[in-house]
């Protein structure tokens, strides 16, 4: 099998693990940076040309499509797919999970646990947003932030008030959420592989940090996650429409709340932390799957 991989970083843990695992089961697989690529969209002839030269056919494509380039790097994507190239992850549901409120609006349609969020667009409308919200401790987030930038977890309603006036000067949109204090600065991120959880890990913050990302200098450690979780985590996929996702959950009096669904999952923290062998079950998933046209989505939003 030919696959091609959008990514700028070919020297990233992930993408070197995904490269390994391909070519170790025989494939070939071509890193690609997505920025490069350019495209002929013409009438039943879509086309992708790539350092002055057009790309040969592919079989399969794995979209690593960072968040600063989604807009273009999903343009690119559904490209490939006009070319009856099979996905690992569709433009469409990357598009929903990049998209904060989009997200968390299907997986509230679907019934999932998830944090008490309120957005607004009217400054006026402050206080009415923070009492929604239950009150401080609040936790302010970018629709468009990464990595845990663009978080901020205000202590009271008036610290509150005066990031959300800040945020809207700058006229940016934000998601305003309750604080999981009973989480305790950790959070679960489980691994869903065509539609079944083979990974997952807890996510502890650094001293005094409240965001437990393992770019801002968390850990990473092996956990069991109950049913519920499990369950939680397949059923967000399934709702984004994502064959390969990281879920992260937060343990709440209540149960599981979903933050945030991932659709290019970092796989160094996971697989260092578990042992599994994360890279080759994408590959097994794609070895299953891949068949060219077979681009539908599967989720709706």
């Amino acid at each position: 099998m030919k696959i091609a991989m959008l990514a700028r970083n070919p020297n990233l843990y992930s993408h070197q693990r995904l490269k390994e695992a391909a070519e170790a089961r025989g494939h070939e697989l071509d890193i690609i940076n997505t920025l490069r690529c350019y495209m002929n969209i013409a009438s039943r002839r879509p086309e992708i040309y790539y350092n002055g030269e057009k790309l040969p056919p592919y079989d399969a494509v794995i979209p690593r499509i960072g968040a600063s380039v989604t807009f273009y790097g999903l343009a690119v994507l559904r490209q490939f797919e006009m070319m009856g190239v099979y996905p690992l992850n569709e433009s469409v549901a990357i598009g929903r999970s990049r998209d904060k409120l989009r997200s968390l609006q299907i997986l509230s349609r679907e019934g999932l646990g998830l944090p008490v969020t309120t957005f607004a667009h009217d400054p006026k409308q402050t206080e009415e947003v923070l009492k929604l919200a239950g009150g401080a401790p609040l936790v302010i987030k970018l629709l468009e932030g990464t990595q845990g930038i663009g978080v901020v977890l205000a202590d009271t309603d008036r610290s509150a008030k005066s990031v959300i006036e800040a945020f809207r000067g700058a006229q940016v949109n934000i998601l305003v959420q309750e604080f999981i204090k009973e989480a305790g600065g950790t959070d679960i991120r489980a691994l869903v592989v065509g539609g079944k959880v083979i990974a997952a890990m807890q996510r502890t913050g650094a001293e005094g940090e409240f965001r437990s990302n393992l770019h801002r200098g968390g850990s990473a450690q092996a956990v069991k996650i109950s049913p519920e979780e499990r369950s939680t985590a397949v059923r967000s996929a399934k709702a984004m429409g994502l064959n390969v996702c990281g879920v992260d959950m937060l343990r709440a009096n209540h149960g599981a709340v979903v933050m945030e669904v991932n659709s290019s999952p970092g796989l160094e923290g996971v697989e260092k932390a578990t042992g599994i062998d994360v890279a080759g079950r994408i590959i097994e998933l794609l070895e299953k799957q891949a068949k060219p046209g077979k681009t539908r989505t599967r989720g709706r939003g």
